[in-house]
């Protein structure tokens, strides 16, 4: 299964702050030199490799910016710090697989898709999260167990599938890989499916048993999307890894997972450029749901602390009410903010995932999580902040919610003691409510003002 949710750790956030570092440096500068671009390419090169991307990669990423940045175009800009930074974007775009987002192919129907990896990858979890994304799209997924050697993964596959809703069959007994998957096809056309999800079984480290075993599924059920499961968070071997699957099996394409569990992220920057095989997906937490697409370009743009407001939209999209968004716009409007909608809104944003990875998705989002954490308190993560606030709210009385003015002090002892936490948290929720209503307010004033000039 995929690793706990390790808070306060964000894939990328020890480059991106490294790289930010970096480019205020180049915008302070009036006029670029050779010089300058040296020294902030060195800057660059020394970040990547902390970051764990390969010494090859990195290496060729610095020859080629540094190249297009000595140029004129660059060095006589107005900005030439900002042209510096495109530069950079735009290889970082190339390394991580530049085009179009690359989806699997589901036909002809029912297509089989085999998930491989090594034992503690994330596959079985990562099937019904795959499943969970194409059953969304309504599609008719299956679910395998071709695990014959781990009983308690084909349950622990049982158990997922009824989670996500898709149907799961298993091997039945002593029946080889081969025979199970050739079975479960000629089910699956007779049932109309569109796609066959298999998780396959797994090892410690790769073998000639295991390659053999996924070889012979592979030819029985005739299977072009073979895609590898690998683990972002054991680094640089996740690179040999997929080098020695992709040589064995032809990959499709690649799963990074645990990618929430690994600030460094230099397996995802390294990965498409040794293999030369694209991340197709990457898994961002424990749950069903923290399945993303992979783009290329939305990537570098995080990595570059320009968010990524394309991939926000889309998961407000997909969790947040539209009815109570309409309300809360006009409640904006008339001024009428109260703790419930505040409560509302904290709910909100937990369904949409890890509040870090929210703030990850927004321009200057590493700004605002040092406000947050700071407000916060040391020792604390986000994630501990929201739910203490939450807590809070829920243990005022609905008339204490809808007028939190009456909140005098021995209101605020009751509700610390009913919350498990210290007066001086609910001021500081109280606080960090009354900046939102105060932008609230700013909001409403600028569309009244708007609609005047209209």
């Amino acid at each position: 299964m995929a690793r706990t949710l390790v808070t306060g750790e964000i894939v990328f956030e020890s480059l991106t702050q490294s790289l930010e570092g970096v480019f205020r440096k180049l915008r302070g500068y009036g006029r670029l030199t050779e010089a300058n671009i040296g020294e902030a390419m060195r800057e660059v090169r020394m970040a990547l490799l902390e970051a764990d991307v390969n010494y090859e990669v990195a290496r060729d990423f610095v020859a080629r910016v540094s190249a297009q940045c000595v140029g004129q175009e660059v060095l006589e800009s107005l900005t030439p710090g900002q042209q510096v930074i495109k530069r950079v974007h735009d290889e970082l775009v190339a390394l991580l697989g530049a085009g179009k987002h690359r989806r699997i192919e589901l036909n002809p129907k029912p297509a089989p898709v085999m998930l491989v990896g090594l034992h503690g990858s994330g596959k079985t979890t990562t099937c019904a999260k795959l499943a969970l994304a194409w059953k969304r799209d309504g599609r008719n997924v299956l679910l395998v167990g071709a695990d014959i050697r781990r009983p308690a993964a084909v349950d622990q596959l049982r158990v997922l599938a009824g989670q996500v809703g898709v149907d799961k069959v298993g091997p039945e007994a002593g029946e080889p890989v081969p025979a199970l998957g050739r079975r479960v096809m000629d089910a699956a056309e007779r049932a109309g499916r569109d796609a066959v999800l298999f998780d396959t079984g797994g090892r410690f480290q790769m073998d000639d048993d295991l390659i053999r075993e996924l070889a012979e599924l592979k030819a029985a059920v005739k299977c072009r999307n073979v895609v590898l499961v690998v683990d972002a968070a054991i680094g640089q071997e996740s690179v040999h890894v997929a080098e020695g699957f992709h040589k064995a099996l032809d990959l499709r394409g690649l799963i990074l997972t645990k990618l929430d569990g690994d600030a460094r992220g230099g397996a995802a920057l390294s990965i498409q450029s040794v293999t030369g095989c694209p991340i197709l997906f990457t898994g961002t937490g424990e749950h069903t749901g923290d399945l993303e697409p992979f783009y290329p370009e939305r990537m570098a743009s995080r990595i570059l602390g320009m968010g990524d407001i394309v991939s926000l939209v889309e998961k407000a999209q997909s969790a947040v009410d539209a009815g109570q968004m309409a309300d809360m716009e006009r409640k904006i409007r008339s001024n009428r903010l109260d703790l419930e909608d505040f409560l509302g809104q904290l709910t909100q944003l937990r369904k949409m995932g890890p509040l870090e990875n929210i703030l990850d998705m927004m321009p200057m989002g590493g700004q605002m999580k040092a406000k947050i954490k700071d407000a916060a308190g040391a020792g604390r993560d986000l994630e501990q902040f929201g739910r203490r606030a939450e807590a809070i709210i829920r243990s005022m009385t609905p008339r204490e919610r809808r007028r939190p003015e009456i909140l005098n002090a021995s209101r605020k002892r009751r509700i610390a003691g009913g919350s498990g936490t210290q007066v001086q948290d609910v001021n500081e929720v109280l606080k960090q409510f009354e900046q939102a209503r105060q932008m609230a307010r700013q909001m409403g004033s600028l569309q009244k003002r708007l609609r005047r000039v209209r």
